[in-house]
């Protein structure tokens, strides 16, 4: 399944079509041959945004019950300010601070308000009850500081989360054949076949 992309669909477009895809999955489990108790959300950079929002979603709306959010560079905070790992990485890095706030724009908008809780999960008050999450970094990431401070307040609020960093590593190494992608994808592997066991 997809999800309709900005700027052509713009927040919260995304998120609601991520929302009805897992309460799809949920609902025709039998059909596809998945277990409905056994449902994860993952994603990468903006799609680290969307799975985390889902999560909250599912809890906040009595969705289906997720056994797992895997969050890899995920963005939890748009048109945040340009400070700590946002400015040292931002520019030289792959991922530019100023590509990010182009995203932000098609993304949001003039409109939308980046502090709305399915924009910004970050400023979202309450994380306890959420499923348990995996919530990897990388070292010279302009994204860095929002994702480990998203695993931190998870903690925090009780959640099950573990959090890695990557030394040395830059945004968009988890899908990258080089070394230390492989290791990450490995370590995602093995911690979701831990989540999804009986």
């Amino acid at each position: 399944m997809d999800y309709r992309l900005a700027p052509e669909h713009r927040f919260p477009t995304a998120v609601d079509d991520s929302a009805a895809a897992v309460r799809w999955v949920h609902a025709h489990a039998a059909e596809i041959g998945a277990d409905p108790s056994r449902i994860a959300v993952g994603g990468d950079s903006a799609g680290g945004n969307l799975a985390t929002v889902v999560a909250l979603r599912m809890r906040d709306e009595r969705g289906p019950k997720l056994a797992a959010q895997l969050l890899v560079y995920p963005m939890t905070r748009l048109r945040g300010p340009i400070e700590g790992s946002m400015a040292v990485s931002g520019e030289g890095y792959f991922l530019r601070a100023i590509d990010i706030e182009w995203f932000e724009d098609m993304y949001l908008g003039q409109s939308a308000d980046a502090s709305h809780p399915h924009a910004s999960p970050l400023l979202v008050k309450e994380l306890g009850g959420l499923p348990p999450a995996l919530v990897i970094t990388a070292e010279f990431d302009p994204l860095r500081d929002q994702g480990e401070v998203y695993a931190r307040r998870l903690i925090e609020a009780g959640v099950d989360c573990v959090h890695t960093r990557y030394s040395g590593a830059f945004h968009g190494f988890f899908g990258m054949p080089a070394a230390i992608g492989r290791r990450a994808v490995a370590q995602a592997g093995d911690w979701l076949r831990v989540a999804f066991a009986p």
